[in-house]
């Protein structure tokens, strides 16, 4: 019996003392889970391009990852993407700022949730010799436009408003998106074409041109991040993720475009065999539209100038709730 009882405390001890001993491990405190990965197909409106960098490097470096987002890319058009969300058939999309305004005029109930491009990139391109420097110049001007659609047409009009030209005293010719073999070969006087691309290939290829960018006399709402107003009301933590996963990305190319240029080259067929000069060029130009003391931003009066330019363009009937087609509340103080 005493021996019975001797085994007992034993075995009592054995299990107090490591217990009580100041050099045992502590139980380490539970760790946040990651969120569940959300698969987002993305459409980004054009070609695989390196003036995608900060979404490449965003993806490379695993943020979309952290934030329990696996994205896809999706290159698909720009009005497919605005349709797509408009139906809540996918949460986000790349467009142009005219596009949310148009399509929320049809009923569709996109919202802009995150301002990447700050200034409006359209521009007139023209050779020196032409003498076409202000939007008043192009008066009586024949001008190469993709077509009369989409940011190329709206950043042509405004150009034009703020010259005090009609539409009607131009000639415009549409030639898809061959701006640079057009003004070369002076199919047309000027072109309308984006101030981080084109104007650095033509310059590369030794054209003088003269440039009138629509950010220097307006400033529109420009290329940015959709998503609509159910996600909004259902899944704001998504929006939150997925716009704060693509500032990092934004940021870090900003940074460091050497790096981006780099990881982008995995993403863009065909980069590594194109002028790598050109490329990393085009890179830096299209950095300058990104920056901002707060990246992500939208300007309440860029939203204003660009309701006002589609009211002048008869594109819309009657003023909208601005208030409802934007929002800042997704990219931080």
């Amino acid at each position: 019996m005493l021996r019975n009882r001797l085994v007992i405390l034993i075995l009592f001890l054995s299990v107090l003392i490591p217990a009580c001993s100041g050099d045992a491990t502590p139980t380490p405190p539970p760790t946040a889970s990651p969120p569940p990965l959300v698969h987002v197909r993305l459409p980004m409106g054009y070609i695989p391009n390196v003036q995608y960098a900060p979404f490449y490097v965003a993806q490379e470096k695993g943020y979309f990852r952290e934030a329990g987002i696996e994205l896809e890319f999706d290159y698909s058009f720009e009005t497919d993407g605005v349709s797509l969300v408009g139906a809540d058939n996918l949460q986000f999309a790349l467009v142009s700022g005219e596009q949310v305004l148009l399509a929320r005029a049809q009923g569709l109930p996109v919202v802009y949730a995150l301002g990447w491009w700050q200034d409006y990139p359209v521009a007139v391109a023209a050779k020196k010799e032409q003498n076409i420097r202000t939007p008043a110049d192009l008066a009586g001007v024949k001008i190469g436009l993709p077509g009369l659609f989409g940011a190329s047409y709206i950043g042509l009009r405004a150009l034009l408003d703020a010259g005090g030209v009609q539409e009607s005293q131009v000639t415009l010719d549409s030639i898809g998106f061959n701006q640079v073999e057009a003004l070369m070969a002076d199919q047309d006087q000027a072109v309308v074409i984006y101030a981080n691309n084109e104007p650095v290939q033509l310059q590369s290829r030794g054209v003088d041109i003269d440039l009138i960018r629509v950010a220097d006399y307006v400033r529109l709402a420009s290329n940015g991040l959709i998503t609509n107003e159910a996600t909004i009301a259902n899944n704001p933590d998504l929006v939150q993720r997925m716009v704060q996963a693509i500032l990092r990305g934004v940021a870090d190319t900003l940074a460091n475009p050497d790096q981006a240029y780099d990881i982008s080259l995995k993403y863009v067929e065909g980069l590594a065999q194109a002028d790598q000069q050109v490329q990393r060029d085009i890179l830096a130009a299209s950095m300058a539209f990104w920056q901002a003391e707060r990246l992500g931003y939208s300007d309440p009066q860029a939203w204003e100038n660009m309701q006002n330019t589609l009211l002048g363009m008869g594109l819309l009937s009657q003023p909208l709730d601005l208030s409802e087609a934007y929002t800042n509340q997704f990219v931080g103080p």
